[in-house]
């Protein structure tokens, strides 16, 4: 990336990580557009060029990472398919520079049931969706990559991204669910681990 580019990457990250964060702790419909740009250092008018609505920002740092994810497979070629994979995944659901620089100020179980309750917004569900077929399709794309495969042809690469995705997402509910009694990092190894037992490099 070039300077631009990295400065573009970074206030993508800043203000959906301010989204994340306020609507854990005020809520989805106590939070406005201005006060994530204020959070984020930035003003109103810079957010709307980034994104078109609150739940827009907030998928996005979701998105992000998935998206990562893929880059990341695809800079691990000398790797197993499944070691790129979860080295990959472990790696972009760590905490990252925004949460570091940013941390929530609520405490954990505060924390994790806010996160609960945002992510059954009605509101934010279709952007999540959204933003998972995104990551999923760029995930299906790198493994054709890194498999010869024929993206538009085989079955491998939408299986082994749908699988990816569904391990994330699984985890990531089964965090929330037990009220964060497991780490993260752990149900992902755990989750990954187990597919890639039954779902092996063609």
């Amino acid at each position: 990336m070039g300077l631009r580019e990295r400065k573009k990457a970074q206030t993508h990250a800043a203000l959906s990580w301010a989204a994340v964060r306020l609507t854990v702790e005020r809520g989805f419909d106590k939070v406005k557009v201005e006060d994530i740009a204020e959070a984020a250092g930035v003003s109103p008018r810079t957010f709307n060029n980034y994104f078109s609505s609150k739940a827009e920002a907030i998928a996005f740092r979701h998105l992000d990472r998935c998206l990562r994810v893929a880059d990341e497979v695809r800079e691990r070629p000398g790797e197993p398919l499944w070691d790129a994979i979860t080295g990959s995944v472990l790696r972009q659901f760590a905490p990252d520079a925004e949460a570091i620089a940013h941390p929530p100020v609520a405490d954990a179980a505060q924390w994790t049931e806010g996160v609960r309750v945002m992510i059954a917004e009605p509101a934010l569900r279709g952007e999540m969706l959204r933003a998972g077929a995104a990551a999923e399709a760029e995930i299906a794309a790198a493994v054709a990559e890194r498999t010869g495969g024929d993206l538009e042809q085989d079955l491998y690469p939408h299986l082994v991204a749908s699988a990816v995705m569904g391990a994330v997402n699984t985890a990531i509910a089964h965090h929330l669910r037990t009220d964060a009694a497991v780490p993260v990092s752990r149900l992902l190894t755990d989750a990954l681990a187990r597919i890639a037992a039954g779902l092996s490099t063609p």
